[in-house]
């Protein structure tokens, strides 16, 4: 077991003297989950202003499962064309602070944090092991409310439906807001972010989730099994576009959308070489051309909106929901669950 005292003092490791190694799921080529596997590996060295994080719980989000197979194609050419540069997967964590840099004054070991990891600042990975180096400006104190696994599911997909509500859509009170994909992942805190600024929300899920959707908060529950919510008469200040793969083209979405209503195309396709970009570079071209405001920008990872997600958690308007929880060793399992698309909320890695 870890021991730690009670005055540990800044720089201090609460991990046993000499102990050098960790397990983690390591990454040596591109493939299927089964790529992925559980070895012995070197502690992450932290820098002066990074935390070394125990970690308790990590998220599964998106890039996981494409840097897994390195798909679509694109990726390649900065994650590595033959193999990944980085080895560990896992970019959302949650645990306990076990070692601070020298320039970290402000948390100390034995401390409760969320957020991303990664020796690259935000985007390098890392999380589906004991534990990760973490930035200090990617960090913030997780939520007493919550536990470590509802803490892990925040950072990427909470973060995300926080800029593409308030940011991105501009979503005020009295609004009438469709979420496609309202079920998922981003589409869980979406639901809940738009309701706590007061907008009338419509979620579009699957049968099995509608009563979920609706105990979130949706005022309206659209089963795409049954309606095609493109098809309807209604029509909506912005659309938030979150299934795991678009089935709607942009000028069906556009067609349930008030004339200057905001379309947020942020799902992905089946595209190998480019992804999700097939449908960004087309929302981008079309939107100097037509009244409506059609936006597909990137989630930009900072501290302040982990701390405003935060605030959301401890008011109690954000609840997270997480569909299955997977231990370490079984992180294949968790991704190829994931890569399937029906997941309920999160999915997440456990200690």
């Amino acid at each position: 077991m870890v021991a730690m005292t009670a005055n540990a003092s800044v720089g201090e490791q609460v991990h046993q003297a000499g102990e050098t190694t960790m397990q983690a799921i390591v990454q040596h080529r591109y493939g299927r989950p089964n790529v992925l596997a559980l070895e012995e590996i070197d502690k992450p060295v932290i820098g002066d202003d990074d935390v070394l994080v125990r970690v308790h719980a990590a998220g599964i989000s998106y890039p996981d499962a494409v840097m897994t197979r390195g798909v679509p194609y694109i990726l390649r050419l900065f994650a590595g064309l033959r193999r990944p540069k980085h080895g560990v997967r896992g970019r959302e964590v949650a645990g306990t602070v076990a070692e601070v840099g020298a320039n970290v004054s402000d948390l100390r070991p034995g401390d409760a944090i969320f957020g991303w990891c990664g020796p690259s600042g935000h985007a390098g990975g890392g999380g589906f092991a004991e534990y990760v180096r973490c930035p200090r400006d990617g960090v913030v104190r997780k939520p007493e409310s919550i536990g470590f696994e509802q803490a892990a599911s925040l950072p990427t997909s909470g973060v995300t439906a926080l800029q593409a509500v308030r940011d991105w859509a501009r979503v005020q009170p009295g609004q009438k807001v469709l979420i496609n994909g309202a079920s998922g992942g981003v589409g869980t805190f979406a639901v809940q972010i738009a309701k706590a600024l007061g907008a009338e929300v419509t979620g579009v899920c699957g049968s099995r989730n509608v009563g979920l959707v609706r105990s979130l908060g949706a005022d309206t529950v659209v089963d795409y099994t049954q309606e095609d919510f493109t098809r309807s008469s209604r029509r909506y200040d912005a659309l938030l576009d979150f299934p795991h793969f678009a089935a709607h083209s942009l000028r069906a979405c556009r067609r349930v959308l008030t004339a200057e209503g905001t379309l947020i195309p942020a799902s992905n396709t089946r595209n190998r070489w480019i992804g999700g970009f097939s449908r960004v570079l087309p929302a981008r071209l079309m939107a100097p051309f037509v009244s409506q405001r059609v936006l597909a920008p990137e989630m930009a990872p900072n501290q302040t909106d982990l701390v405003a997600l935060a605030e959301l958690v401890e008011s109690g308007k954000v609840t997270p929901v997480i569909d299955r929880t997977y231990p370490l060793a079984e992180v294949p399992e968790a991704i190829r669950y994931f890569e399937l698309g029906h997941a309920c909320g999160k999915v997440v890695v456990t200690e």
